[in-house]
């Protein structure tokens, strides 16, 4: 009988880059209403990679109390993020610099296209992913749902790709499924979906679909429990990536007895 550390019933850790990762999740780490509800949440969530706007991060404060000093580098990857850049320059820059500052050579890449809905510019986004990569910068690159900008990301030589699943900090959830399945079908490197994520069923629903893994922070730190919601956040990844390796059954337009009809007794 199988028990929960039979690795037909546990989660395959998730490797990016030649690092292994327990958790499929990852966290941001904006938008708690207080640095404490931030790391309960963090722990409740069990990932293991977090990740920090460098732009909205006065670097000087490092090691005297900033949002960084909450962190505790041995249980989680830091993941400078070159969130409310609009240019590659700027992105490529606040990545050196988080490099320079804190010796982080992994980055999530955001270069944002449009304030109001926070799309991706994707010709800055593959401009500056090419620079950063040619660096040595292990590259994460927030994308939207299009298979052929992942593509080009890919071939790039992304780490892993972030695809949105509907804009960021709005909790729509997965809003182009068709698109996200083309996407995966054809990667040959982890797709994390990333942005949109609103409760537990959008994450499992993204795991479902045979993501690598979720990237979110709205959807907890706007939640009015965010520690419960990262706790079940982790559970919804978890249940999804067992769903997706479990084989579900056909969908049938009409209903199939559990019980056999044969023997029936009169």
């Amino acid at each position: 009988m199988p028990t929960l550390l039979d690795p037909a019933v546990t989660v395959e850790p998730l490797t990016l880059a030649g690092r292994t990762f327990r958790s499929r999740l990852i966290l941001g780490t904006g938008k708690y209403p207080d640095a404490d509800t931030m790391v309960r949440s963090l722990e409740a969530s069990g990932t293991e990679m977090v990740t920090v706007a460098l732009r909205r991060v006065p670097l000087e404060q490092i090691g005297k109390g900033s949002l960084i000093d909450q962190i505790d580098p041995e249980k989680y990857l830091l993941l400078p993020n070159t969130a409310g850049c609009y240019t590659a320059d700027e992105a490529v820059r606040t990545a050196r610099l988080a490099r320079e500052v804190g010796g982080w050579n992994w980055v999530k890449l955001e270069v944002i296209g449009d304030p109001k809905t926070l799309f991706p510019d994707t010709a800055e986004l593959l401009e500056a992913a090419r620079t950063l990569v040619a660096e040595g910068f292990v590259v994460l690159a927030y994308t939207n749902d299009d298979p052929v900008v992942a593509k080009k990301l890919e071939e790039a030589g992304c780490a892993a790709v972030m695809p949105l699943g509907a804009p960021i900090g709005s909790g729509l959830g997965i809003r182009n499924p068709t698109n996200l399945r083309i996407l995966l079908e054809q990667a040959r490197v982890p797709i994390v979906v990333d942005a949109g994520v609103g409760t537990a069923s959008d994450a499992a629903l993204a795991m479902e679909l045979g993501a690598a893994g979720v990237l979110m922070n709205t959807g907890i730190a706007g939640a009015d429990d965010p520690v419960r919601m990262a706790r079940a956040m982790k559970l919804a990844v978890e249940a999804g990536w067992l769903a997706a390796h479990a084989g579900r059954i056909p969908r049938k337009l009409y209903a199939t007895a559990s019980s056999p009809l044969e023997g029936l007794i009169e």
